[in-house]
């Protein structure tokens, strides 16, 4: 790292003089670090390239100038087309920044990457050779699980050799990132049994109580006929395995605002809130948010219909699943998520076609999800779980959910809007579809066209360390809100230095002053296995937060599915409601129902309950008619409204 003062252009553009030091910007700077891929040989440590680059390290350099346009050819390279077409990977992947040559050194465009694995200081994340001995067992599988993952998206655009240069592949806590996408120098793209030789060094030194099993699922993906499917159904079942051990404690809060004055009316849904009963069962095991869209009338009945049809819902699936007496894999899970987000959409746009709703008219909502799935392991290896847990999270539009830890916060989720689509399709680049006038307009949420077309994002996450888990609609995410604060309000939950529902509070409070535009909506999780006990500091409580509510979550008290459809039900002001779960029971459960025909009927027959009931309160024309070709047995629902 040199030490050559840090020049970068404030983005505001209203100052005179443009160009602060770091420490001195009033605005709060992008410091933003690109990684060089092309001929940088020559250029050394504190030149600066093109007028606006500074040197940090051999690729590793600093934009100066964050706030304005990178240089971009019109015509989008080959060498740039997995970049973006990858770009829902971004949690893993570098992204095309743009170009620059230096005609006093004589090369050639020099492609420059962002979103690499570097830390604020410019200086990269380690490796995963360099970390892996010091890795817990469960990280050291969660590694391999990811890399598993990317596995097939990579090689379907000839770049999984990616996966095969260890110096290459980062780690950011749990999460493995990739520097750059390199194609393969072979005539065949590279196999399992390259993989597994790219692994053998590593196992070798993992940790005694995986080391063995790790070492046996090695040499399967050495046979020329391995399947990575089996491959990876072994790994997920370690993993599960290792992470079982863990002691996880979780403690959630959330509220919703109105936001700014000058609005009328609250669009948004959050679960949980103040007014959800302390009994309730879904309290620790999912957090939803629905970000309504529509205007009065519209965007709060299309949250609200979301809301509910999705608790119900999760409800059922999450007795299921619990109730497996085998893994159930994460590409079942997958599917069922997707299902659930598909009858929450079906609900909202038959509402609308009831109505006649068209264009601009039509009511819908974004949500994001996490939803907590306990699951029943066998033995494996060394290990004796009963019961494992890990979150999915699932989300439609531009709601978000993010990941905080000690000294690094992840967007876990990717924005379904205009950006998205055009780099997904290799259309633009980042930098370019980021000029257009819609750039930040939706491509897709619930109830704006048929199930059958919605692409919901799902993502997996297996909490092994201490964090926050993050669930905000747009307006607390705004102006990328959460990566500028989070230091402020997370860290002093993280250290017991602040209870959970008192920074909820004071970060939703600074969220209505910097992006008060729209309605806030905000859930916190804060999940803890590390055994130490963490000591609150005393003081007195801030009086706009209320007493924490603590619950015990037992496995055997799951009371009859049941549905409140009162409105008022579902919306809240800020007052953050809070409970909290010791080490989750393991009891297991009597006589498990079959998993996919029970999850198919109790959706099919909530589905027909909630179309029923939200035509009754918003259009009973519809719902009369709509009564009269039902099946017999949800038919008794009308005949008691009439």
């Amino acid at each position: 790292m040199n030490s050559t003062p840090q020049l970068i252009s404030c983005p505001n553009p209203v100052y005179d003089n443009p160009v602060n030091p770091v420490e001195h910007c009033q605005t709060p700077l992008i410091k933003r670090y690109v990684w060089a891929v092309g001929d940088v040989g020559k250029i050394s440590p504190e030149k600066k390239v093109g007028d606006r680059y500074q040197v940090i390290a051999a690729q590793i350099w600093l934009d100066t100038q964050p706030g304005k346009l990178p240089d971009l050819p019109e015509k989008i390279p080959e060498e740039t087309i997995p970049y973006l077409r990858l770009y829902p990977q971004r949690l893993h992947l570098p992204q095309v920044h743009g170009f620059v040559r230096s005609p006093k050194l004589q090369t050639s465009d020099i492609l420059l990457l962002e979103n690499i694995p570097v830390d604020e200081t410019g200086n990269l994340y380690p490796a995963i050779a360099q970390s892996w001995p010091q890795a817990t067992p469960t990280r050291q599988i969660y590694w391999l699980w990811q890399i598993l993952q990317l596995w097939t998206p990579l090689s379907e655009l000839g770049v999984a050799t990616s996966l095969l240069k260890p110096d290459n592949i980062r780690v950011q806590g749990w999460c493995v990132r990739l520097l750059q996408l390199l194609r393969s120098e072979k005539a065949q793209e590279p196999s399992l049994q390259d993989l597994a030789q790219c692994w053998q060094p590593w196992i070798s030194v993992a940790k005694t109580q995986v080391a063995a099993t790790l070492q046996k699922i090695v040499q399967q993906m050495s046979n020329p006929e391995a399947d990575i499917a089996a491959i990876s159904a072994q790994i997920n079942a370690l993993l599960l395995a290792s992470a079982a051990q863990l002691p996880l404690t979780l403690k959630m809060a959330g509220a919703t605002d109105i936001g700014s004055e000058q609005l009328s009316h609250n669009e948004d849904a959050c679960f949980p809130t103040a007014n959800d009963a302390i009994d309730d069962p879904l309290l620790l095991q999912a957090a939803i948010i629905c970000d309504g869209i529509g205007g009065h009338e519209g965007g709060e009945v299309a949250s609200f219909l979301a809301m509910q049809s999705l608790k119900l819902q999760i409800r059922a699936l999450v007795q299921d699943v619990a109730a497996q007496p085998e893994i159930v894999p994460p590409e079942v899970l997958y599917k069922q998520f997707q299902a659930c987000l598909r009858v929450a959409n079906n609900i909202i746009c038959n509402g609308n076609n009831e109505q006649k709703r068209t264009g601009t008219q039509r009511m819908a909502t974004t949500v994001v999800a996490a939803v907590q799935i306990q699951q029943n392991i066998p033995p494996i290896a060394d290990l004796h779980p009963q019961k494992t847990r890990e979150f999915y999270i699932a989300s439609v539009g531009d709601s978000r959910a993010y990941w905080i830890a000690a000294n690094y916060c992840l967007l876990l989720t990717v924005d379904d809007d205009v950006v998205k689509r055009e780099l997904s399709n290799a259309r633009s680049f980042y930098h370019q579809a980021r000029q257009r006038p819609d750039a930040t307009a939706l491509t897709q949420a619930l109830g704006t066209k048929d199930g059958e077309f919605l692409l919901p994002f799902i993502q997996r996450l297996l909490v092994e360390e201490d964090g926050i888990l993050l669930l905000c609609s747009d307006g607390f995410s705004d102006n990328n809100f959460v990566e500028q604060s989070w230091r402020d309000y997370a860290l002093p939950v993280l250290t017991g230095k602040v209870y959970l529902e008192d920074a909820l509070y004071s970060w939703m409070k600074l969220a209505e002053e910097k992006n008060g535009h729209d309605n806030i909506s905000l859930v916190l999780i804060h999940c803890r296995v590390s055994s130490n006990e963490l000591v609150l500091a005393t003081g007195e409580r801030s009086q706009q937060s209320e007493t924490p509510q603590t619950q015990t979550l037992a496995e055997s008290s799951q009371p009859p599915l049941d549905l409140d459809l009162s409105p008022a039900a579902s919306k809240s002001e800020t007052f953050p409601a809070t409970v909290t779960t010791s080490v989750i029971n393991n009891k297991p459960h009597q006589s498990p129902p079959k998993f996919r025909l029970t999850t198919l009927l109790t959706v099919l027959l909530a589905s027909i309950t909630l179309v029923l009931l939200a035509l009754l309160q918003f259009s009973p024309q519809g719902f009369q008619h709509l009564c009269q070709k039902i099946p017999l047995l949800p038919r008794q629902v009308c005949l008691h409204k009439k």
